[in-house]
């Protein structure tokens, strides 16, 4: 697994160890923090990726250029945020563009409050 910069907007896929640690399985994730934020420490914050539009809930925002951000499948940055270590990152697929990095940032001011 190589350690890679990444920046806010990245959409990268990430390696989530199952619950049971029976295995691993591989899911798109938006970056979240900023490149300060990764100076300072080993971690990133990562929004969970899912293709599953239907089903949109508080705080997810629906993509509207999907291809952009190397994924497969129209797909909605959800409300679900993780931290991360640099190393579970596997690689980086695409970058969200600025009107779905924007309209992401609408809902996670509403997630926090802001």
């Amino acid at each position: 697994m190589t350690t890679f910069k990444c920046k806010r907007g990245d959409v990268v896929l990430v390696g989530f160890t199952f619950s049971d640690e029976s295995g691993k399985k591989l899911r798109p994730t938006a970056v979240v923090s900023t490149s300060a934020y990764h100076r300072g420490r080993q971690e990133v914050v990562v929004s969970a990726i899912t293709s599953n539009v239907e089903r949109r809930l508080f705080g997810d925002h629906l993509l509207a250029d999907w291809e952009a951000a190397g994924l497969l499948f129209p797909s909605l940055v959800t409300g679900i945020l993780r931290t991360i270590k640099h190393s579970m990152i596997e690689r980086k697929l695409g970058s969200l563009r600025k009107s779905d990095r924007d309209g992401f940032d609408r809902e996670l001011r509403r997630i926090l409050g802001l």
